[in-house]
């Protein structure tokens, strides 16, 4: 198992002295310091641990895991400790991780939708499962003294992810600094403050650009704290617990392919996390081939669909065809802010879970949407009640950003991209409180 950096292509592998590292530490530029988790993938035809547990289940392909069996830990210990944490989870929120649903329901007339349900997941969504991997790396580093116990965690979120790390950061009795916004959910704040977390306000300073509780975070970072977060640019090890999702879909579906992946965009985890996953699992076989990956943002904040147009832009101006495209995508990577930066109108929407200014995980996004012939959607506030409602009726209390990705999905089949009779996944996640 390997990190790799997209800016300067260093990797970072077992060491018996020094942890993995949160990000890499290259000379600050124009492009993102971005470390992939690259694992070294089973055999094609290896399946998983027959385990309800996803951590359990598919440790074979996490790097924790790799890192415990390559230090002397043992496969038994590692067990031993995704149990220990998961009970702990189940004392604090009444449930732990479980593998999730992916079947179809009746969602959209005339295609075959298959929603994995996240609401009933820990914290109501799947950003529990990003600070899941990271929790675990943290497990494996204290427990070969490589990292002091203990250490302050820090997080910046609205909502869902805030509400995740809160929960874990209770469950194993470790302090956490949660940087929030002013208008944060009243009900998300009150759980926050019965889970007993460190809460700051981050209110925007005159002249600040982006969002001003990111910038806190990355502030409280460069003072010590842990980045327990699900933004890959700040912790690229969060992707690695995102990426059970797509081992997961890909299994449920049992040999069939999807036709099209329609999931929302916030910060970016989520979408990358899939686009990697289900990349290995076509590499293991577990699915036939990969699907056009179509991303989701609202007309309050678009910053990723700006840079997905303006990298296709200069692929198509280089008249290199699908060259181009690997092209562009390698200009993109190294200067970033020509193609991605902070959202510059006031960001407003139902979807509030996915308003972030800036697209932090953008590069793996565009990259997977260009390779893979998808779009980018701009949905309508119309389309995501539209889409919250449809999924009341099928019994998932969907929140409009949970139901974001399948309002992406109703745009899609009603503007032709998406034909009739097609396989599509989406992931509803993130409850209604």
């Amino acid at each position: 198992m390997t990190l790799v950096c997209a800016a300067c292509d260093r990797s970072f592998g077992a060491d018996a002295r020094r942890p993995l590292p949160f990000r890499c530490d290259c000379p600050p530029g124009p492009q993102d310091r971005v470390l992939t988790p690259t694992p070294t993938l089973p055999a094609p035809g290896w399946r998983p641990a027959d385990d309800a547990q996803p951590f359990a289940a598919w440790r074979a392909l996490l790097t924790s895991h790799a890192e415990a069996l390559a230090h002397g830990l043992g496969d038994a210990w590692f067990v031993d400790r995704v149990r220990a944490l998961d009970a702990a989870v189940v004392s604090v929120d009444g449930a732990g991780f479980r593998q999730t649903p992916c079947a179809p329901l009746d969602l959209i007339e005339g295609a075959q939708v298959f929603a994995k349900d996240e609401t009933g997941h820990v914290a109501g969504s799947h950003k529990a499962r990003h600070l899941f991997g990271i929790l675990l790396h943290l497990e494996v580093d204290e427990a070969l003294g490589r990292r002091p116990p203990g250490g302050r965690l820090a997080i910046a979120s609205c909502g869902n992810a805030a509400l995740a790390a809160a929960v874990l950061a209770r469950a194993t009795k470790r302090s956490l600094t949660v940087f929030i916004p002013p208008d944060a959910h009243a009900a998300v704040v009150s759980r926050l403050e019965a889970l007993g977390v460190e809460i700051e306000i981050c209110r925007r300073r005159a002249g600040e650009v982006g969002d001003p509780c990111y910038r806190r975070f990355l502030e409280a970072l460069d003072a010590g704290a842990v980045p327990f977060c699900c933004q890959g640019t700040a912790n690229g090890l969060t992707l690695e617990g995102g990426k059970t999702l797509a081992w997961e879909m890909a299994r449920a579906l049992d040999g069939r392919a999807i036709d099209h992946l329609v999931v929302q965009v916030g910060g970016g985890a989520l979408g990358s996390s899939l686009i990697l996953g289900l990349r290995e699992a076509v590499a293991l076989g577990l699915l036939p081939r990969m699907p056009s990956v179509h991303v989701v943002q609202t007309t309050g904040a678009a910053p990723l669909a700006r840079a997905i147009d303006r990298v296709r832009a200069r692929a198509e101006g280089s008249g290199l065809g699908r060259a181009g495209i690997g092209q562009a995508l390698r200009h993109a990577a190294a200067h970033k802010a020509d193609y991605m930066w902070p959202w510059e109108q006031p960001s407003q929407s139902l979807a509030t879970g996915i308003l972030d200014d800036e697209t932090h995980d953008w590069w793996r996004l565009c990259e997977g949407v260009l390779e893979t012939g998808g779009q980018s959607v701009i949905v309508t506030e119309a389309t995501l009640i539209e889409a919250r409602a449809r999924a009341h009726l099928v019994g998932v209390r969907a929140s409009h950003t949970g139901a974001a990705g399948l309002a992406g999905a109703l745009s899609l089949c009603r503007d032709g991209v998406i034909p009739t009779g097609a396989r599509i996944a989406v992931v509803l996640s993130g409850v209604e409180r």
